[in-house]
């Protein structure tokens, strides 16, 4: 199961999500999403479990807690929709 996990700190890396949500079961991915312009973390990230029930039990447990000084929001993710393409002016 792929979760969403938000208002993360600017300075969370992928290792400290994944020692966090490992206390609950395996972790096959994590993946905190940067600017590709700046590498600053943009605030957000997802974290994989292959099992779902494992999955359930840290989104139970870690939402609304405090992570590194802010209170994040973990929850499913939802399937990433098809954008439109953007035109360039230039």
């Amino acid at each position: 199961m792929k979760m969403y996990v938000g208002n993360l700190a600017y300075s969370v890396t992928d290792a400290m999500l994944r020692e966090s949500f490992s206390q609950y079961g395996e972790v096959s991915q994590v993946t905190v999403i940067s600017d590709k312009f700046t590498g600053q973390s943009k605030g957000f990230g997802f974290v994989e479990m292959p099992d779902a029930g494992e999955a359930n039990n840290a989104m139970n447990a870690l939402n609304e807690t405090d992570f590194m000084g802010r209170k994040i929001k973990v929850n499913e993710a939802r399937p990433q929709t098809e954008r439109p393409q953007r035109n360039s002016r230039w």
